[in-house]
């Protein structure tokens, strides 16, 4: 049988997966947008916007889906066994 989960520790799951996931998103972009500003945009801020702008809206659009989606199992192992089925 599967275990009893209280339900504020799901939703707490996940909202700690979708900030760790944008701030992880936000801070590439940031950096890819600073590296693209000085090596090709000779240090035009509008890159590092553009990046993080990006970043923001993956991790955004990632937590929509997680919140959307109550069924998906995120790293964890189902076991199966032969008497259930």
């Amino acid at each position: 049988m599967a275990e009893n989960v209280r339900s504020e520790d799901v939703l707490g799951q996940k909202w700690d997966r979708c900030v760790s996931d944008t701030v992880i998103k936000f801070a590439s972009g940031l950096g890819l947008g600073i590296v693209f500003s000085v090596v090709f945009f000779r240090r035009r801020p509008w890159p590092v916007a553009f990046g993080a702008g990006v970043g923001i809206g993956m991790g955004y659009a990632n937590c929509q889906h997680d919140f959307q989606s109550p069924y998906v199992q995120h790293g964890q192992k189902i076991k199966v066994s032969v008497a259930e089925m």
